[in-house]
């Protein structure tokens, strides 16, 4: 196995050397070793303090390691009798203290370990012998992908075809994603954008053709951005990601997120680069922090290994024709992977049964269940809320049957559930694609949960008065067509008390605006309290009030009936700082029986008309059309 894996004997590989570094630095040991154990040798594929870069099996404590299922801990080797008189403790490099975690192939074969070496006897707490079992994990990680590439070579029959449904899912992904991806030439040339990125520019497919990215690039952030695209050309960075500022056609500028890696032919070339673009305007705007890069060390190494497994796939190489046609499916999945795991959407895909079978970081970020949890269950178990489920399963079994659903290649937005249970609202874009004869859904997932609660927030305050929390002129003008339909249908009256309170003035003047203000308040809770839950109570204006009566027979007796009742519930003493002081109202009455049709200025001013009226009658008092004085 180990000849097959192409690691014995070979020259240092970054992808082992960072984790070698790694476990010495946060173990805080001297030495550190990726050692790979062979029938009579042990070999260093990666060391960190120690000079030779192979051992005889007969004195490795790999060897004892590796017949472990648990890891090998040893405090002092010369006090242990396996290791007491082994030339390594006696001699240089003088080991005293051992710790090897077992690195496995696919098929549970310990092949060598991680190991971490001190030249004095100590011991390993419990989160030091897990942080060495996690960076193991890493390694092991990194060995069975490449075992599975070794078994890969075998598959290469099909290619052609799988490289076909590897475009059309890249393509779909492409088109699709709610952010703009670009692939973009060396000389900032545009070779291909997505709709998502026009969108955010302004400028059509065609226009960002004759363009370079440095042109639409505020003049501010182009050198930031050049030197960094400068850096990676050199091949000293990976990838990278900062805001800047796009310069729309209409010439407004636009804040973007951009995350940038290099595709490199076989002689480390870069050929263009794969450009992943979000829109962040909004979230300038409303000056929110844009969310910080996980600094957590595994997403860190997993974010380096989907970047270096485009490399390794370049690597495996068959027939001529087999090889151009692999490099470039390679060449395809890695951009996939790169988009869907840099993506700030979650994105999953489901089979036919609506088994998920890709769950994205961002996936896992939104709804809260880690990627090995995730695939391979029903994406209702996940995050479909139980009363929307049958509705899914029939969606995609009418789908299935008949080729068309409501919510295949539509913009939704859908109620969903995290792991916790706790609710959210996502936009989602879903896409069908069919390979191999199978279909497949893709689908993108935006959480708008907090857009939806500011959106909802800015309706509410549009029609609320912010003072008593009625509703407010606005809404009133809103309500009355609505009311007089309601009525028309029903042959119901519609009736509108305009209210406007005497001796506010006086309060106001002599008592503070603090003062007017708790009046208004206690007066509103009061008007709320004395009508029905069919009837609706408005603040216009200062101390002006309307209600709406719904539901009312053809006269002016129940709306009078209402009237008395207001005035007398306004005019109880109300309790202000050091006093307590009464006011009263005058109310004028207007009703729309469903005759002619009357606008909502017309009703207005007829209840404001006889309002008028009731304060030049004497005050406290209701006037309408039926009693005018």
């Amino acid at each position: 196995m180990l000849d097959a894996l192409h690691l014995l004997d070979t020259p240092p590989e970054p992808v082992f050397d960072r984790v070698t570094r790694l476990a010495s630095r946060l173990l805080d040991v001297p030495m550190a070793l990726f050692s790979l154990v062979d029938a009579d040798r042990q070999w260093f594929k990666s060391r960190v303090g120690l000079e030779v870069d192979e051992t005889p099996r007969e004195d490795a404590f790999c060897a004892h390691a590796i017949g472990m299922s648990a890891p090998l801990v040893v405090n002092d080797a010369q006090q242990d009798a396996r290791f007491s008189d082994n030339p390594l403790v006696n001699g240089p490099p003088n080991i005293r203290f051992y710790a090897g975690v077992p690195i496995r192939t696919t098929a549970g074969l310990a092949i060598g370990t991680l190991c971490a070496l001190d030249t004095k006897p100590r011991t390993f707490s419990e989160e030091e012998v897990q942080v060495l079992g996690d960076l193991a994990a890493i390694l092991t990680k990194e060995v069975q992908y490449r075992e599975r590439m070794v078994l890969a070579r075998d598959q290469l029959a099909h290619s052609s075809e799988v490289l076909g449904a590897s475009e059309a899912r890249f393509r779909t992904i492409f088109d699709i994603a709610s952010v703009g991806i670009a692939l973009v030439a060396p000389d900032g040339g545009w070779i291909s954008v997505n709709k998502a990125l026009c969108d955010i520019v302004g400028y059509s497919e065609e226009e960002l053709w004759r363009l370079t990215f440095q042109q639409i690039t505020h003049p501010d952030d182009v050198s930031a951005d050049v030197a960094q695209l400068a850096a990676m050309g050199r091949g000293e960075l990976d990838q990278y990601q900062l805001e800047k500022r796009y310069i729309r056609k209409d010439g407004s500028a636009v804040w973007i997120n951009l995350n940038v890696s290099p595709k490199r032919n076989d002689a480390g070339v870069v050929e263009y680069y794969v450009s992943v673009i979000k829109d962040i305007q909004a979230e300038k705007a409303a000056q929110q922090q844009v969310a910080a890069l996980n600094a957590d060390l595994e997403r860190r190494v997993q974010a380096r290994t989907a970047e270096l497994q485009d490399a390794n796939v370049q690597l495996t190489a068959a027939m001529k024709r087999q090889h151009a046609i692999e490099g470039e499916l390679r060449a395809r999945e890695a951009e996939i992977r790169s988009v869907v795991e840099n993506a700030n959407d979650a994105y999953i895909s489901l089979d036919e049964e609506g088994t998920v079978t890709a769950w994205n970081r961002q996936a896992e970020d939104t709804f809260g269940w880690p990627r090995n949890e995730a695939l391979g269950r029903k994406l209702e178990e996940l995050i479909i809320p139980e009363a929307h489920r049958d509705g899914h399963r029939d969606g995609m079994q009418r789908f299935l049957a008949t080729r068309i659903a409501s919510a295949v290649d539509q913009r939704l937005e859908l109620p969903a559930l995290r792991r916790d249970g706790s609710s959210l609202t996502v936009e989602v874009r879903i896409r069908a694609l069919e390979i191999n004869g199978r279909t497949m859904f893709s689908a993108f997932l935006h959480d708008i949960s907090a857009r939806k609660e500011e959106q909802e927030k800015r309706e509410y305050e549009t029609r609320h008065d912010q003072l008593t929390g009625l509703l407010n002129r606005r809404a009133l003008l809103e309500s009355i067509p609505i009311a007089q339909a309601r009525a028309r249908r029903s042959g119901k009256t519609l009736g509108m008390l305009f209210i406007d309170l005497d001796g506010f003035k006086a309060v106001n003047d002599s008592q503070g605006h603090e003062a007017g203000d708790i009046l208004l308040g206690v007066i509103a809770e009061r008007l709320r309290a004395a009508v029905r839950k069919t009837d609706s109570v408005y603040r216009l204006a200062g101390d002006e009030f309307t209600v709406l009566l719904e539901d009312m027979a053809d006269t002016f007796d129940d709306a009078h009936t209402v009237a008395e009742k207001l005035i007398s519930s306004i005019s109880e003493p109300v309790e202000l700082p050091g006093r307590a002081v009464r006011v009263r109202a005058s109310i004028g009455i207007a009703l729309d029986t469903g005759g002619a049709e009357r606008s909502s200025d017309e009703l207005l001013k007829e209840a404001d008309h006889f309002m008028y009226q009731a304060k030049k009658a004497g005050r406290g008092r209701v006037c309408s059309a039926r009693r005018p004085y």
